[in-house]
């Protein structure tokens, strides 16, 4: 029975990694278009830092998502089989997953800001 919930744990694992993958690369793939697109129209659009910005803001988005499914997967892997290695590259992936976060939550609030226009009271 142990062997059993092992083998299915290592199953979910593995299928968590694959979406976690996916998702960065489906990412990738989309600000690169998207990165395409707005280096076609360059010309034509006068908001080209802002839309690198938000490029850049929602590839973070999607790497942050998939960095959260590999460390559950990283989380389930080190419970199986607990060994430093293993203890070791989870804590590196975590501090990535949270300096990516703190420098990802500044950006889409200077987005945000710039977006919206500040209100005046008279």
């Amino acid at each position: 029975m142990r062997e059993l919930t092992k083998d299915i744990l290592l199953y979910i694992e593995f299928g968590i990694s694959l979406t976690g993958i996916a998702i960065i690369v489906y990412g990738a793939l989309r600000a690169v278009g998207t990165f395409i697109k707005v280096e076609v129209t360059r010309f034509c659009d006068e908001n080209k830092i802002h839309a690198l910005m938000s490029i850049r803001a929602d590839l973070g988005v999607y790497l942050l998502l998939g960095l959260e499914l590999l460390i559950a997967a990283d989380i389930i892997t080190t419970i199986l089989d607990p060994q430093l290695m293993e203890l070791a590259v989870l804590a590196g992936i975590v501090l990535l997953r949270t300096i990516l976060s703190l420098f990802l939550n500044k950006e889409l609030k200077e987005l945000k800001a710039q977006e919206s226009p500040p209100i005046s009271h008279a």
